[in-house]
């Protein structure tokens, strides 16, 4: 299969991607990674007049540990691959919960083009990355030529294959928030291959207080909803000691407040059932690795 016919520009600096983008207006497309929008393409499913392609921005291609001025955060630009983002060892001290969940995120070829930020645009409900920036209260940096502005994950999203982002602006960059305190991490997830979109995934942060007592329990999911899915599970195990923690109950809250809808891979009812076991497994993972932080 092929495209449709497309003018295609080569966008030299972050400025000339904007101008073309603004010039192009709604018939205007960005092309990073492409390993979402040429198969569409190719598919027929999109068709726009213009692609711009931002590959030669490298100073668009960071992922950085970000300090100053508030809470850390890991910063990751528009050009970067998943597979820049999944092996960054700065990154993964201080937030492992985005190589955990791009382990996941289709086969290293795919990762080795496919950029995060191009991901999160592309807004599908059952991509891996989504999660991650919702689950961590995240945002994401759109520049045009009228100036720029940041959006949280909660504004972001609208609906399946469908972001906030305007025709006329770029995505420069995504930030994710490091958790604060003592958190531990964990994602998991079902699919019917291995690279496959997920039937059903979690991922999950767990913060302990001094006492190695539950203080804060929150989820994410893929594949539940038409947008990331985020839940606050505190009111089933907050309080407890980790290692008496009661995350079946958790995983049993979490399922009684998903929606999910069923397709040709899966029942609603499966994806349910798949929602809570997933849960209570990665929270006691979370959990384990928020301790594993006190040791020397």
């Amino acid at each position: 299969m092929k495209p449709p016919p497309f003018t295609y520009h080569r966008a030299g600096e972050v400025e000339e991607a904007l101008d073309l983008l603004a010039e192009a207006g709604a018939d205007g497309k960005v092309l990073a990674g492409g390993q979402s929008l040429v198969p569409m393409l190719n598919m027929r499913l999109t068709a726009p007049a213009t692609l711009v392609d931002i590959n030669p921005l490298r100073d668009l291609a960071h992922v950085r540990v970000e300090n100053g001025g508030g809470p850390a955060r890991v910063r990751v630009g528009a050009t970067a691959r998943h597979t820049d983002v999944e092996r960054d060892a700065a990154a993964f001290a201080v937030l492992p919960l985005l190589r955990q969940a791009l382990e996941h995120v289709a086969h290293p070829t795919i990762r080795n083009r496919g950029t995060t930020v191009g991901s999160l645009v592309h807004a599908d409900p059952a991509g891996e990355m989504t999660a991650v920036l919702a689950l961590l209260d995240g945002s994401v940096e759109l520049r045009s030529t009228g100036g720029t502005r940041v959006v949280t994950a909660s504004d972001f999203f609208v609906g399946p294959l469908e972001s906030c982002v305007r025709h006329d602006e770029l995505a420069t960059s995504a930030f994710f928030p490091v958790p604060e305190g003592l958190t531990g991490s964990a994602w998991l997830e079902v699919a019917r291959r291995h690279g496959d979109y997920a039937v059903c995934g979690v991922g999950t942060l767990v913060t302990l207080d001094d006492d190695l007592r539950v203080s804060a329990v929150r989820a994410s999911y893929v594949s539940v909803g038409a947008t990331p899915v985020v839940l606050d599970l505190g009111d089933a195990v907050v309080g407890r000691s980790f290692d008496a923690a009661d995350w079946p109950a958790a995983g049993r809250l979490a399922a009684g407040r998903l929606q999910p809808e069923g397709d040709i891979h899966a029942t609603a009812a499966y994806r349910q059932h798949l929602a809570g076991v997933l849960t209570a497994r990665a929270l006691a993972r979370a959990a384990d690795a928020a301790v594993e932080r006190t040791k020397p």
